[in-house]
């Protein structure tokens, strides 16, 4: 039996492939696993096309974005390759996939899909933010940094999952229980 088309896949065998792909990248390319670099190269590129001038004043830019690191690096690969590798895990695992709003989203704000679409999309780009002030992101401080038992990257999943929990109280409240 092939285990890529059981569904669905364990989180602690794709956890424990995490890892070794984290360890592969410090062994073969000295550099940790992360995503949101690409976004600021994106941003970048975005920026030094339109506005030329505001891209070579700009401290951030310049601090991130220079001649010695490629805008099109393995890690853009990388995040090119995510959504195409989540698409194929999908398809080996033959398991469908209808669910378009969640109970507990529909209970709170309506079944109309678009408001759990732009939330998730919003929220995702609040994320995206909040780690790059933090100096990484999600797989770059929960996965490389964890790995590394950074202090920093500690503190960034810790301040991650008590700001979910708050806004999920927010969002839903104690009585958000009983829709699950």
């Amino acid at each position: 039996m092939n285990p890529l088309t059981l569904p669905p896949w364990n989180p602690y065998v794709v956890g424990a492939l995490i890892g070794v792909l984290s360890w592969a990248t410090f062994l073969a390319l000295d550099k940790p696993l992360g995503t949101s670099t690409t976004m600021v190269h994106l941003s970048g590129l975005a920026t030094q096309t339109v506005a030329p001038e505001h891209f070579k004043a700009n401290a951030y830019y310049a601090s991130e974005l220079n001649a010695k690191k490629p805008m099109f690096d393995w890690q853009f690969f990388l995040v090119l390759a995510l959504p195409l590798g989540a698409w194929i895990a999908s398809r080996l695992g033959r398991e469908p996939f209808t669910e378009k709003v969640p109970a507990l989203w529909a209970w709170r704000f309506g079944p109309a899909a678009w408001k759990r679409n732009f939330a998730a999309f919003a929220g995702g780009a609040v994320l995206l933010y909040g780690a790059r002030m933090a100096g990484g992101c999600t797989s770059g401080h929960g996965i490389s940094g964890g790995l590394q038992l950074a202090v920093s990257s500690w503190v960034f999943f810790a301040a991650m999952f008590a700001s979910g929990v708050a806004t999920a109280f927010a969002l839903f409240g104690k009585e958000g229980r009983s829709h699950v």
